[in-house]
């Protein structure tokens, strides 16, 4: 068996946890201005770009950025992060009457095969610095964040909850590896079912493994995260507790984080 190490993050980045927050959702009836209650409204959603509209221009559909997906955007302690790209951008922010100011962005230095994608992610990390303002619109069923650019450009952006909106409190964070192909498992519900096969790592405060897990089956799925065959992760996973879970549901959600550690595994 040849492997091939596609990518590894330094640990000692990875296991250091940002400070959480649970911001509260607000209830407004027009497009107002950036208030306290508005900023809760800001962290406490994700945010998917689906209109762009240029100067003297109409609103067009927003493009889509890797995979297909669309761009997305994470405010969190005066830090905000793009995703749906090759490489995670992120800058810090702050916010003062209405106005919003960006930072120097920042990314990951993961390689892209895609060239398009990478100008397209090199645009969005010179453009989100030139923001100007921004308003929240509460009234409908989701919030419509609008963020105003030097150039006249305005993104229309639609809000999904956080995790943290959803379940309440602090995740448990937790360390899983993936094997490279699923396993044959037994399924109440579905027959020939093939479960993630996982084991659980358990790091030290340097970013040094000091345990493995046996490995187990894993029946549900984590949110975020598209298992391909032949491709052994290591993910960095929070773990939120559902305060009533329905009778068929799992009493846990599994979201990804991050992935921490690929390689692709081949056989002669």
């Amino acid at each position: 068996m040849k492997k091939i190490l596609a990518l590894t993050i330094g640990m000692t980045a990875v296991i250091g946890l940002a400070a959480c927050s649970t911001p509260q959702t607000t209830s407004h009836t027009s497009a107002q201005q950036g208030s306290m209650n508005d900023t809760s409204t800001l962290q406490a959603y994700h945010w998917t770009l689906s209109t762009v509209t240029s100067k003297d221009q109409p609103a067009a559909a927003a493009p889509t950025a890797g995979n297909g997906k669309p761009l997305g955007l994470d405010f969190s302690n005066q830090r905000i992060s793009v995703n749906g790209l090759c490489n995670l951008l992120s800058g810090s922010y702050a916010l003062e009457d209405g106005r919003m100011t960006i930072s120097h962005m920042v990314s990951t230095l993961k390689a892209c095969p895609d060239s398009q994608l990478m100008r397209y992610e090199q645009h969005i990390g010179q453009h989100l610095p030139t923001v100007t303002n921004w308003t929240l619109d509460n009234s409908a069923a989701s919030p419509t964040l609008v963020l105003s650019f030097q150039d006249g450009t305005q993104w229309s952006m639609l809000g999904e909850p956080t995790a943290a909106t959803l379940y309440g409190g602090d995740p448990e964070r937790i360390f899983l590896e993936v094997a490279p192909q699923r396993v044959a498992c037994s399924h109440p519900l579905i027959p020939d079912y093939q479960c993630l096969h996982v084991r659980e790592i358990t790091y030290d405060d340097r970013g040094i493994k000091v345990d493995t897990g046996d490995w187990q089956y894993y029946y549900g799925s984590i949110q975020g995260y598209e298992h391909q065959a032949g491709v052994r992760n290591v993910l960095r996973i929070d773990r939120h507790t559902r305060k009533n879970p329905p009778a068929d549901a799992s009493a846990t959600v599994d979201i990804l984080d991050m992935v921490v550690e690929t390689e692709t595994v081949t056989q002669q």
